[in-house]
């Protein structure tokens, strides 16, 4: 069993609570950042940790604190992003829920280093039930003293706020929750300026994940040198993995980073295997957004190393042969899986989510979600698929956010890797079209 350090107390009868919290060492990091430590040592506590950032993008999360402006007569922020709707990815929900004290004391700690005296968590408009249960641990925290002023006698005072989105996917994009809190229509920002320097109205702003800001109190509790002794070279530390899709045992698992891909799927401490004792056919690896990857290329590189849950290791080879860790968000599909019908809900979901503010995004998501289901009920046309290939491209990297990205990056890596079976549905739409249809590849009908 590899160390829990989020999860360690999930399952302890009444953890919900500021008491029983308290008693499994809840807050320590509080009062030894307050009592023993400056803003700058924690800030750099963090760096020497190489914790990332969990919400999918793997930037130093020391790093980003660095970056953060210090102007004279301007407050700073601490914005958590809790509005977690990337498909597949459901880790922070748990974590809000079973462990509401743990963000609470990561969000005071890491105001702290900030020189934050106003912090707020962003919460996905749906989880209503979670921002009550994050609510009532507030206000337990301010009754015993660890919110509100001169918190422990410190002479360091932090106001801390729950503030729930209205259901926008694009939300969860920085800017783009930024101006959602600031009451506005959310839209992401251009960059620069970086919210670092102009965030929330216009003052240094750092935004964190969840997962990301509830790591902080194990580092500055045990120390960096201990955190940094887990994991594999660059990825350090734990992860949280949204396990989810054919699999025996789906849920939220964490794992020391470093652990083989063929591990996790198979083992039973993990996703024990392929449901109904099938053969898996392919896996998304960090949330709907990454490239798909075929069985052979998710649990081997194309050099044919063992392929393990690292950040390095998944985007081994690059997007012709590799993907990304991402939010974490690992679903996996059997050799029952339509992935034609896979690849247009996706699209569908991007069309949906696009805010419209960039052109290639706003049109470019619409064509993709209507060629994909052309191809999907029978009506599609060889040169269609490279046409998805095509609009693909031009969508990519040529938006102000990555939700374009997002949506470009699945088709063009479902087309690379399954090709195939989008030709098939285009020169045998009778058998595509049938009920329970499954694409064969060893000998092309029906399955």
């Amino acid at each position: 069993m590899g160390r829990k350090l989020l999860t360690e107390h999930i399952n302890v009868e009444g953890i919900q609570t500021f008491d029983v919290y308290r008693k499994h060492g809840g807050y320590a990091s509080v009062e030894k950042a307050l009592k023993t430590m400056t803003p700058e040592e924690v800030v750099e506590e963090v760096k020497a940790s190489g914790l990332r950032g969990r919400g999918g993008a793997g930037f130093p999360t020391g790093m980003k604190w660095s970056f953060l402006a210090k102007p004279e007569g301007k407050p700073r922020y601490l914005v958590c992003n809790a509005d977690e709707s990337e498909p597949g990815t459901f880790k922070d929900r748990y974590l809000m829920e079973k462990l509401p004290h743990l963000l609470i004391e990561g969000m005071i700690t890491s105001s702290f280093a900030l020189g934050a005296r106003t912090s707020y968590i962003y919460i996905r408009g749906e989880l209503l039930y979670v921002l009550r249960i994050l609510e009532k641990a507030i206000a337990e925290a301010y009754a015993n003293g660890f919110l509100g002023e001169n918190i422990l006698g410190s002479g360091y005072s932090l106001d801390l706020h729950v503030h729930p989105g209205g259901g926008a996917y694009i939300c969860g994009e920085e800017t783009a929750l930024l101006e959602s809190l600031e009451g506005k229509r959310g839209n992401p920002r251009n960059k620069p300026p970086f919210p670092a320097v102009w965030g929330l109205y216009g003052c240094p702003t750092v935004v964190n994940n969840v997962e990301s800001i509830a790591t902080v109190p194990w580092i500055v509790t045990n120390g960096a040198a201990e955190y940094a002794k887990i994991g594999v070279g660059r990825s350090t530390g734990t992860k949280l993995i949204s396990a989810g899709g054919n699999i025996n045992k789906p849920g939220v698992y964490e794992i020391e980073l470093g652990v083989p891909v063929e591990e996790f799927i198979y083992s039973d401490e993990y996703c024990g295997g392929i449901w109904k004792g099938r053969d898996m056919k392919a896996v998304i690896a960090g949330g709907s957004s990454v490239p798909i990857l075929p069985k052979e290329l998710i649990l081997k590189t194309a050099a044919g190393e063992d392929r393990l849950m690292t950040y390095e290791s998944l985007s081994d080879g690059g997007f012709a042969t590799g993907t990304m860790l991402g939010s974490g968000g690992f679903f996996v599909m059997d050799d029952q899986t339509c992935i034609v019908r896979h690849t247009w809900t996706l699209a569908r979901f991007y069309h949906h989510e696009s805010c419209g503010q960039c052109s290639p995004c706003r049109e470019g998501t619409g064509w993709m979600e209507k060629v994909l289901h052309r191809i999907e009920y029978g009506h599609g046309q060889m040169h269609d698929i490279d046409l998805l290939v095509s609009v693909a491209k031009q969508i990519e990297g040529n938006t102000i956010c990555p939700l374009g990205d997002a949506a470009a990056w699945p088709v063009a890596a479902a087309i690379r890797h399954f090709r195939d079976e989008f030709e098939w549905h285009v020169k045998h739409p009778e058998r595509a079209t049938a009920p329970g249809a499954v694409y064969n590849k060893a000998d092309s009908v029906l399955a």
